[in-house]
Formats: C-alpha cells, sequence, structure tokens
C-alpha cells in the first residue's frame, strides 16, 4: 500500500466515509482480529524463545493503538448511522476490551 493509499485509508474511516457495516464486520472484526491474533501468536512464541519480556509485551501490545483507531471510527460513524448502530456501539467497544484484554 502506497503512503497516500494508507492515509486515505485512515482518513476514509476517521471522517465517516466508509460504510457502517463494512467498517465494524470486515476492517474491525476481521482484519483487526486477525492482526490481534497475529500479534498474540508471535508474542507466545517469542516468550517460549525467553525473548526479553519487554520484547514480548511490545509485540503483544503493538495492535493496540490500530484496535482504538478502529473503534473511535465505528463511534463517530455510528453517530451517522441508524439504529443497529448502536448494536456496533456496544460490540466496537466489547471488541476493544477482548483484543486488549487477551
Amino acid at each position: 500500500m502506497s503512503p497516500e493509499g494508507a492515509g486515505s485509508f485512515f482518513r476514509s474511516r476517521w471522517l465517516g466515509q466508509v460504510p457502517i457495516d463494512r467498517l465494524f464486520w470486515r476492517d474491525m472484526l476481521l482484519v483487526g482480529t486477525g492482526i490481534s491474533i497475529a500479534s498474540s501468536v508471535v508474542a507466545l512464541i517469542l516468550l517460549g524463545l525467553k525473548m526479553p519480556l519487554g520484547l514480548v509485551l511490545a509485540v503483544h501490545f503493538a495492535p493496540v493503538p490500530y484496535n482504538i483507531f478502529l473503534t473511535i471510527a465505528v463511534w463517530r460513524t455510528a453517530e451517522k448511522s441508524g439504529a443497529k448502530a448502536s448494536l456496533m456501539l456496544l460490540g466496537s467497544a466489547l471488541w476493544l476490551i477482548a483484543t486488549v484484554v487477551i
């Protein structure tokens, strides 16, 4: 992805230009969860290799800023959406808690 493409990706989500269904289901639940699982697996491998705990924790928590961004983007987009958006607000908050705690 080019730098302009990455900027466009984040800008469109921040400004609520992406449909709430795509943002919630694909970007947050599918991609965000996949990234969180991948970082956790790598962190566990590093822990098994007896790497420094600071490195293990850094790898494990690396996706948290992205997850926070996605959650806020869902909240901002939900303000402009219909009734089902309130369920997505709750779902995104629970998802964020789960990805940080687990």
